[in-house]
């Protein structure tokens, strides 16, 4: 667990693809994130790319749409209160998160989880990125590994297919049997 402050994104993509990566995907696992300088609000995108294809990708507008339908959704139909607009507007972002949508600042924010927390504690997270990060983790061995294909069941298919991933590299499966 560390507890430094790493402020760039240079700095971050060194840690995730160097220092917590496992061996086995270490130039392989690439950590993308970006900002347009010339769009209006300077938003980007953010990926996470096996041998340069994007497994993971989402970006600004896509994770604001769904956290807008889904907060209007909300307080439309289950949370019309004016104190639950909060509520609400929690629930919209964890939504969209679990869709597989995000932005360069949900993404920080998940490495900044991950950053300060145990292994434990991150293969738990509510956050679905913070999952990924932890199990392309060095830290997390093959017998844990093989330990979590039960979990692996119910867990949301974007987060899934890193932990398939994980198993090839490991050859504890099989490249076909995804």
């Amino acid at each position: 667990m560390s507890n430094s402050r790493v402020s760039t994104w240079s700095g971050i993509r060194n840690k995730l693809e160097n220092e917590y990566l496992c061996p086995t995907l270490r130039g392989h696992i690439q950590y993308f994130v970006t900002r347009y300088s010339k769009s209006a609000d300077h938003e980007g995108r953010a990926a996470i790319r096996m041998d340069g294809v994007e497994v993971l990708r989402s970006n600004h507008y896509t994770y604001f749409e769904n956290v807008w339908t889904k907060f209007h959704h909300l307080r439309s139909t289950t949370l019309k209160d004016c104190d639950s607009a909060k509520e609400a507007i929690n629930q919209a972002h964890a939504f969209a998160l679990e869709q597989g949508t995000f932005d360069q600042k949900v993404f920080y924010e998940a490495f900044g989880i991950f950053d300060n927390q145990s292994i434990e504690k991150s293969l738990v997270s509510e956050n679905p990125l913070v999952r990924i990060f932890a199990l392309l983790d060095r830290r997390l061995g093959k017998r844990r590994l093989l330990a979590l294909e039960e979990s692996m069941e119910q867990e949301l298919d974007w987060v899934r297919a890193f932990y398939v991933i994980r198993m090839q590299a490991e050859g504890l499966i099989e490249a076909n049997n995804i």
